[in-house]
């Protein structure tokens, strides 16, 4: 499946595309369905929203529309690839094939970082809320519990990440469907909307008032993007998961078609209740404006239930960049990109089913790898939140729009020689290509010039401008040194 790269510096497309990877195929079409749906409702929307609505007021239903556009397009796109050419590395294959092995290297290196460093955060955020709960308990011993848990079951085997995915995204798809229909209720005046509850519809006056739609103008909508555009962060582990399902193409196909479409209307929906039914002015950043709506819909323990439902959605998030981080890991090393110690995978690595049942085909020293330095990252964070961790979180903090940039880029790049070498592997097709994929571009290259403009989210792309960088380096000495080889 991961070829040796040519002299022309693109792999072959097609050649060896129809081999198996040596990891198990535990993973059902259920269980890559509500991965897609609930693999982007994260404590990003959950609480983070908060800010933006801040910022942009109702306008911030614009803002999420555009930052939700632009993720399904970049969902569409890796559907696309990873359809035609089903991978573990998922993005990371697909650029080393499109752009070359530095490509590979450098997103897949930059990615599995992500991923272990957001891995602290998310962690550290549930071990708090667990805290609160549970005091005895110190916060250090429940990031301990945490990460032991989903530990084994990475190791066991990827059924059982598989189903902890599906019961934890069904109960937030689950959340997030009642809020809809308890707000919808409190708009057309069936539940009551605020202590000044009068029995009539709450109509548009919230939308229109206090500054009106807009009460920042566009600058506001435009500052809302930039404060939403990363909660969809994580839509990229469905078509890395899809390489370990019986039918990997139809899979990936049937999981972003489901889902693309849905999450727009889970994040674009609420919003829109949520500033239909509250003040805009009155949400606070850092503080859960789904709260402040349950709690003016007379729903007892609103603080609580929501608690339950971020807690969840962090041990998702943990769950799910683990899983990513490893597999990542994995593909690096599959293609000579990272230590081949990490090849290892327990039982045989068959794909059949009795061997995925018995936990066969994990890729576990790889398992290992990225729970080691999450953990490294966890301990950074409760020592020194404010100064080392900081700085490593700032380090990745924008490397999404490196992977989505990528991810745009190859799929230019693939989707002619798809269309001349395999067009019957074209299953799922990316809308009104190229125009939608360069716009996607474009787009992406407005989120770098506003983070460019804005005081507080410059360091943060500076930082993650100096860490990939870094490895574009490291990626572009090995590059040289592979070409003296070959000569």
């Amino acid at each position: 499946m991961h070829d040796t790269p040519t002299t022309a510096g693109q792999p072959p497309l097609v050649e060896g595309a129809g081999e198996r990877e040596p990891l198990s195929t535990g993973l059902k079409q259920r269980h890559l369905t509500m991965l897609g749906l609930g693999g982007v409702i994260g404590a990003g929307l959950f609480v983070g929203s908060g800010a933006g609505i801040a910022v942009a007021g109702p306008g911030i239903v614009l803002s999420y529309l555009i930052a939700g556009a632009l993720a399904m397009l970049i969902m569409r796109m890796l559907g696309e690839m990873s359809a035609a050419m089903p991978a573990s590395g998922a993005f990371s294959v697909h650029a080393e094939r499109a752009l070359g092995r530095w490509a590979g290297f450098s997103v897949g290196w930059l990615y599995w970082f992500l991923l272990v460093v957001v891995l602290a955060v998310e962690a550290t955020g549930a071990a708090q809320i667990a805290n609160g709960w549970v005091p005895a308990v110190p916060q250090w011993g429940w990031v301990l519990v945490f990460m032991v848990v989903f530990t084994v079951a990475n190791l066991a085997a990827v059924k059982n990440f598989g189903e902890f995915e599906f019961w934890f995204a069904t109960l937030k798809v689950t959340a997030i469907v009642l809020f809809l229909v308890l707000g919808l209720l409190a708009v057309f005046g069936v539940l009551p909307a605020g202590p000044h509850y009068s029995g009539d519809p709450v109509g548009t006056a919230n939308l229109t008032g206090h500054g009106g739609f807009l009460p920042h103008g566009w600058a506001g909508v435009v500052s809302g993007v930039l404060a939403v555009v990363f909660a969809f962060g994580g839509l990229e582990v469905v078509t890395i998961a899809a390489a370990e399902s019986d039918d990997p193409a139809r899979a990936v196909g049937r999981a972003v078609r489901s889902a693309v479409w849905r999450i727009l209307f889970f994040y674009v929906g609420s919003m829109l209740v949520i500033v239909a039914l509250l003040p805009w002015s009155s949400v606070r950043p850092g503080q859960s404006p789904y709260v402040a709506v349950l709690e003016s819909v007379g729903v007892p323990g609103a603080g609580q239930i929501m608690n339950i439902v971020v807690f969840v959605a962090l041990l998702s998030a943990l769950n799910a960049n683990l899983y990513g981080s490893s597999r990542m890991v994995f593909s690096l090393a599959e293609r000579g990109e990272a230590p081949r110690a990490l090849l290892k995978v327990s039982g045989r690595g068959s794909p059949r089913s009795s061997e995925a049942e018995s936990g066969g085909g994990v890729p576990r020293r790889a398992v290992l790898a990225s729970v080691a330095f999450g953990f490294v990252s966890v301990l950074l964070n409760l020592k020194w939140p404010d100064s080392v961790f900081l700085y490593m979180l700032n380090a990745v903090g924008a490397v999404l729009l490196f992977v989505w940039g990528l991810i745009a880029v190859s799929q230019l790049r693939l989707r002619p020689r798809i269309e001349r070498e395999a067009p019957e592997k074209l299953t799922l097709r990316m809308w009104a290509f190229p125009y939608l994929t360069w716009a996607a571009l474009l787009a992406i290259a407005g989120v770098i010039v506003l983070m460019l403009t804005d005081a507080t989210a410059r360091p943060q792309l500076l930082w993650s401008a100096g860490a990939t960088a870094a490895v574009l380096l490291v990626a572009g000495v090995r590059e040289l040194r592979g070409r003296r080889a070959r000569r």
